[in-house]
């Protein structure tokens, strides 16, 4: 099989998987950039202590 240059492709198992269970990829993209957004937020509003996560 030759893959489509132009990415025209039509991939009907994954546009009814779309429509079935929603566009995950798309939500944890979503999900993923809202982390990295609040992630520097939560580092610097909390004085951690590496005894924090465990034995050392």
């Amino acid at each position: 099989m030759i893959p489509n240059p132009t990415g025209n492709d039509h991939l009907p198992v994954y546009e009814s998987l779309l429509r079935e269970r929603g566009d995950v990829v798309a939500e944890a993209r979503v999900a993923a950039e809202q982390m990295q957004d609040q992630a520097p937020q939560a580092s610097s509003s909390h004085d951690w202590d590496p005894s924090d996560f465990g034995p050392q």
